[in-house]
């Protein structure tokens, strides 16, 4: 891509699995916040699984204030999020479809929530941001979504793009690999094949890295998807 602009320098918080409202989310959080005020940050990147344990059922759901806003009310940055199986309810199952879209509305309901919409893309500085809903290419429901991403991707000049998502395409957590989620091959929706046919397909060499949730642990991995 293009260089960088001098002294141009991105910071952000990465974090995915959170909305529970206890503490452990607290302790991050103030976590986050001290971070912050010491060295700065942009913003902060939810990596689906946002609330618990089957996502709201409204804009006006009472998990928003107990899993969102009261835990990161210290922290003054848009949170930009992207959406999980557990958003999707189904107690994790990510079935229900129609649940997402209540995540997306809620963007224009909070001052910090940034949810522009299931997918998106989006600029800061000399990097460009990608967002995956990487619970529809489980069910190997994201034919628009590869035709978009793989036309925002491929148009992008940025020096950096970054994308986030949920579901790993490499992870050394109990979930494990695309195409093997749970060590399962060869049934689609549980192994994660649609999940690895997408990244095979439009991510992977396209991108320069993948940041993801999904296996509550911090995890950074040698081995790449192409150059990703």
């Amino acid at each position: 891509g293009d260089t960088a602009p001098p002294g141009s320098v991105v910071r952000f918080v990465a974090i995915g699995d959170t909305g529970k409202g206890n503490d452990g989310q607290k302790q991050v959080a103030a976590a986050v916040a001290a971070k912050c005020a010491k060295d700065g940050c942009d913003f902060v990147q939810l990596l689906g699984d946002n609330i618990y344990e089957s996502g709201v059922s409204s804009t006006t759901d009472a998990q928003w204030t107990t899993k969102f806003e009261t835990p990161y009310g210290g922290i003054s940055l848009p949170f930009y999020a992207v959406l999980g199986n557990h958003d999707y309810g189904g107690n994790g199952a990510g079935t229900e479809f129609g649940k997402g879209q209540f995540e997306v509305d809620y963007t224009k309901a909070s001052t910090k929530w940034k949810m522009p919409a299931k997918y998106y893309r989006r600029s800061e500085k000399h990097v460009d941001f990608f967002g995956l809903d990487t619970n529809m290419m489980m069910f190997s429901l994201a034919g628009d979504q590869k035709t978009t991403m793989n036309g925002w991707i491929g148009a992008s000049k940025a020096t950096w793009k970054i994308a986030f998502g949920h579901h790993p395409y490499y992870s050394n957590g109990p979930h494990g690999n695309a195409g093997k989620y749970e060590g399962i091959p060869f049934i689609p929706v549980t192994s994660g094949n649609g999940v690895k046919d997408f990244f095979d397909s439009s991510i992977c060499g396209k991108v320069d890295v993948y940041i993801c949730g999904h296996d509550h642990s911090r995890q950074w991995l040698k081995d790449r998807c192409g150059t990703t």
